[in-house]
C-alpha cells in the first residue's frame, strides 16, 4: 500500500522513434505498454460513494475497544472497480495513519494501521487464520493449531495497532455449507475481539446469503451480520443522464490523458464515449481491458491513436462482448 507511484517518462515523436535502433525501439514500446497497462485510479462517482460509506462507518472505530464497530460489506457484479476502490481506500487510510502517529507503536512494533487479507477457493476457518497471521509475517502460521492461529491474529492486530482490516474475494466462501458457516461466526469472533473495523469486499454476497450468514427462512432474522453490516453496493456507469453521460467521459479524459500514444490527443477517447459505453456497458473492467489491447495494436500497428476503428474491432471480454450483442 505505500508503493510510490510508476515514474512517468518522455513519450517520443515518430521521427523521435524512427531514430532508435530496433533494440531501442523494442524496448520502448515494452515500457510503453507496461505504462499503458496500468491505467490510473480515478476518483469516480463510484470511489466517492464508497468512500463515503466506509468515511461513514469508520466514524464508529473512535469507540472505545470493549465496544462493536461496525462492518462494511462492498458487493457488486465483476468489473465494477470495487476491488480498486477498498484497497485504494486502505492506502489513503494508512498513509493518514503512519503521518499522525509514525512508523512504530509505542511498545516498539511495527504500526500497521491496515491488513490486506484476500482469501482463495474452499476457504476454511483455520486457512482464514493463516491468511491473517502471513499478512503480519508470522513465523507460526504454518505451525500452530486452529485454537492458537485465532490467538495469534488477535496478538497480532493488537501489537500492530491495526484499525482496518479488507477481506477480499469473500464470495469464495460458501455460507451455506458447515465450512463457511464456520468461518463466518469466526469472522464475529474476530470483529467482537479485534477493536477494528472490517470491510468485506465480494461479488454476489447479498445472493450467496452473507448477511443471513447461511439461514433460511425466519432463522435469518436472527443473523447478526445483517444488523452489524452495512451493504455498499458499486453500479456500472450509465449515460442516460446529462450527469451520468458527464461522468463517463470525465473518466475517459483521465484515462486517455495517461496512454502513452505518439499521435495520442485530447478527446481521442471521449470523442467514442457512446462506442465504449456500449462495449463495455459501462463495467470499468472491461473498458481497462480494452483499452489495454487497443494500446498495443495501435503501437504494434504504428497507428500511434486510438481511433473509432481500433475501438470498434479489438476483442473484449466475454461477457461484454454479449452485453454489446444484445443491447
Amino acid at each position: 500500500m505505500q508503493t510510490a507511484p510508476r515514474p512517468r517518462f518522455e513519450v517520443l515523436s515518430r521521427t523521435a522513434m524512427d531514430a532508435l535502433s530496433q533494440e531501442e525501439l523494442e524496448d520502448y514500446n515494452e515500457a510503453r505498454m507496461v505504462w499503458n497497462a496500468n491505467l490510473p485510479t480515478v476518483r469516480t462517482q463510484q470511489l466517492e460513494a464508497t468512500y463515503r460509506v466506509i468515511d461513514q462507518v469508520m466514524a464508529s472505530g473512535r469507540r472505545d475497544a470493549s465496544s462493536l464497530r461496525g462492518m462494511v460489506v462492498v458487493d457488486a457484479h465483476p468489473g465494477l472497480g470495487k476491488t480498486t476502490a477498498a484497497p485504494r481506500y486502505g492506502r489513503d487510510f494508512q498513509r493518514r495513519e503512519l503521518r499522525r502517529y509514525g512508523l512504530e507503536t509505542d511498545e516498539g512494533h511495527q504500526r500497521l494501521p491496515v491488513a490486506f487479507v484476500p482469501l482463495s477457493a474452499g476457504m476454511t476457518l483455520k486457512s482464514l487464520n493463516k491468511k491473517l497471521l502471513e499478512f503480519y509475517g508470522h513465523p507460526a502460521a504454518s505451525k500452530s493449531t486452529r485454537a492458537e492461529l485465532g490467538s495469534l491474529a488477535v496478538d497480532c492486530v493488537l501489537s500492530c495497532e491495526t484499525r482496518l482490516i479488507i477481506v477480499d474475494d469473500l464470495h469464495f466462501v460458501n455460507f451455506r455449507h458447515r465450512d463457511g458457516t464456520e468461518v463466518s461466526n469466526h469472522l464475529k469472533w474476530l470483529a467482537n475481539e479485534m477493536p477494528v473495523t472490517f470491510v468485506y469486499v465480494g461479488v454476489g454476497l447479498l445472493e450467496r446469503s452473507f448477511f443471513d450468514e447461511g439461514m433460511d427462512g425466519t432463522d435469518a432474522a436472527l443473523a447478526q451480520t445483517g444488523r452489524r453490516a452495512t451493504r455498499c453496493p458499486v453500479v456500472p456507469f450509465t449515460i442516460k443522464s446529462t450527469n451520468g453521460f458527464r461522468a463517463w467521459a470525465e473518466l475517459l479524459e483521465a484515462f486517455e490523458k495517461h496512454l502513452m500514444l505518439a499521435r495520442a490527443h485530447p478527446g481521442m477517447l471521449s470523442e467514442h464515449a457512446k462506442l465504449l459505453h456500449r462495449r463495455t456497458q459501462g463495467r470499468i473492467g472491461s473498458l481497462t481491458g480494452l483499452l489495454d489491447r487497443a494500446c498495443y495494436v495501435a503501437i504494434t500497428s504504428g497507428t500511434e491513436r486510438l481511433t473509432e476503428q481500433i475501438l470498434t474491432d479489438v476483442p473484449i471480454d466475454n461477457a461484454a462482448d454479449a452485453g454489446e450483442r444484445t443491447a
